[in-house]
């Protein structure tokens, strides 16, 4: 079973105040290109994984999708996300882990992720299913926390002698756990090469068609300046793939 930090209580208080929590989609830098990626949901049978509040499935539903299913490890994600959807909208929320996962086959036409396949440990399991659950032709589109970003040393940022902070790799070939302190203690996600990734995918069947190394944008850097440090290396994986 996948760990459920986000049922710990100030884990999920302090992720509450999150700005992609509170302004949802507006606030996701990435997006933009995720949706783009989604491409069309008009009278599609639409999967969000790891869906957490539901931003996505709510959006899926106004584009058009004949039927959206989220589902989410976390009580309190899923409890939100049902506060937050209007009654008759064609929108179901349910409970799954996504380390074990079950799906009928060909039930889906889209099958979408934010930042959740890194918390799996093993992603070639997921991509399977998810594959046999997408019916021919069906897409994949989601973003995780990209592989140079779970592999810093110790010291996360280093200053150089001219004032640059860069961001140093330790043990990018070591996959496996790194336990974090992020948001809370003892945060767990499972770092995988950008290769692994990608082959995974492949050995799961599908046709990889785009992948993106994500980093803010000249105009979000403007609206943030905080984020000026993401530029030193990618902050997202976002990849789309065809079953």
């Amino acid at each position: 079973m996948a760990q459920n930090i986000y049922d710990d209580p100030g884990f999920f208080e302090r992720y509450s105040r999150m700005r992609r929590s509170v302004g949802g989609l507006d606030e996701v830098l990435e997006w933009p290109t995720l949706r783009d990626m989604v491409g069309d949901v008009r009278g599609r049978r639409v999967l969000d994984l790891g869906c957490g509040m539901g931003w996505f499935c709510r959006w899926a539903a106004d584009a058009g999708a004949a039927s959206v299913l989220g589902i989410d490890l976390s009580q309190n994600m899923l409890a939100r996300a049902r506060e937050m959807t209007a009654a008759g909208r064609p929108i179901r929320y349910e409970t799954a882990d996504l380390e074990t996962l079950a799906l009928p086959p060909d039930m889906f036409d889209v099958a979408h992720s934010s930042l959740a396949f890194h918390y799996v440990e093993d992603a070639g399991r997921l991509y399977r299913t998810i594959h046999a659950a997408l019916a021919p032709g069906g897409r994949l589109a989601f973003s995780t926390e990209h592989p140079i970003l779970m592999a810093p040393s110790r010291q996360a940022w280093e200053t150089r002698p001219d004032g640059r902070r860069v961001w140093p790799l330790d043990g990018y070939l070591r996959e496996g756990p790194r336990v974090t302190d992020w948001l809370a203690p003892g945060v767990i996600k499972h770092h995988r090469t950008l290769a692994t990734t990608l082959n995974l995918l492949i050995a799961a069947g599908f046709t990889i068609e785009r992948v993106d190394e994500f980093g803010p944008t000249q105009a979000q850097l403007a609206a943030h300046p905080d984020l000026a440090d993401d530029l030193e290396r990618p902050m997202f994986l976002l990849v789309a793939a065809r079953a």
